[in-house]
């Protein structure tokens, strides 16, 4: 079945000519939102591991995770091109000198790497560091990830992310034209949520001049303050075919060139409460093609270029 949106693959393959493969290193960083800086215990869907590998609390320093990653990427894929991802909490929150540090050392710990893909939040970068990784861009492909979520004020005063929505859009526009690209990060199904909150969020950041995305379900794990709600029936997961359809609409409404990276999340089994379909990620997947492919749906598909839509919906704000 013919993919029906710009996947992460077709742009390496485009960019490079061969399979390009992530590699997912964990810095032993934290989050302002965890340590009291903004607040304690994080977003409330926020699994208190990260979202990384955890290696990092067993010892092994960047090189030695790359060097682990590469082999197991070698002998499943044969990929030979790698991308360094800096995933778990917040990869730009730590002393300058730090961050260059665990940076260079992932652009030099193996042969193949072309660059780095590093996952933060919007109000945790400055223009030190933006420059830093300007420097890198020239010679390498560097992404920087925000997280997100939502553009709703209170959705995001509601899920306890710290920031507003013109801290993501001052970050975005002073990440611009440094040769850095941009990822944003985006949950579908947040607590009071709407359809028509989920797709005024495509509709803006599709006319933010913003390079990628990664939609994420919102799944609930356990221990978390979203888990609390759920066993108090005051939060109610996504179907699976109701997700699916969210997310073939949210693809409309993005720009055909917009990189998507990810389609849905993939929870750990014995941390996820629900639901349970969440684990099953190929199944999920099948469905959004097959629902693109049914209803003649493509990514851009009602994706319009006009000032009008940004300046209207900046009035929510």
């Amino acid at each position: 079945m013919k993919k029906r949106y710009n996947d992460l693959n077709t742009y390496f393959r485009n960019m490079y000519g061969e399979r390009v493969h992530k590699i997912a290193v964990d810095a032993g960083l934290t989050c302002p939102n965890r340590d009291g800086t903004l607040s304690y215990g994080g977003c409330i869907y926020c699994n208190p591991k990260g979202s990384g590998t955890g290696l990092y609390n067993l010892g092994l320093n960047i090189t030695e995770q790359l060097v682990t990653g590469q082999k197991y990427i070698v002998k499943r894929y044969k990929a030979k091109k790698y991308l360094v991802y800096f995933q778990s909490f917040t990869n730009t929150y730590a002393p300058y000198e730090h961050l260059k540090e665990i940076y260079e050392q992932a652009l030099n710990a193996v042969e193949g790497v072309i660059g780095l893909s590093i996952g933060t939040r919007p109000d945790c970068v400055n223009e030190k560091i933006l420059r830093l990784l300007q420097s890198y861009a020239e010679n390498y492909l560097i992404w920087v990830e925000y997280g997100l979520q939502s553009v709703h004020n209170n959705t995001l005063i509601k899920i306890n992310r710290g920031h507003d929505f013109a801290c993501f859009e001052n970050t975005v526009n002073a990440t611009k034209n440094r040769g850095i690209k941009i990822c944003t990060h985006v949950i579908l199904g947040l607590p009071g949520e709407t359809r028509e909150h989920m797709m005024e969020t495509a509709r803006i950041i599709g006319n933010m001049g913003i390079d990628g995305v990664k939609l994420h379900l919102m799944y609930v794990v356990k221990g978390t303050k979203l888990d609390n709600l759920y066993q108090q029936g005051q939060y109610q997961c996504l179907e699976q075919k109701q997700y699916a359809d969210l997310v073939c609409e949210f693809l409309e409404y993005l720009p055909p060139d917009m990189v998507i990276q990810r389609l849905t999340g993939e929870p750990h089994p014995k941390e996820l409460e629900a639901p349970q379909w969440a684990l099953n990620k190929k199944e999920t997947m099948n469905i959004i093609l097959e629902t693109m492919e049914h209803q003649d749906s493509w990514q851009g598909k009602q994706y319009k270029k006009d000032r009008k839509i940004w300046n209207q919906s900046r009035q929510l704000f």
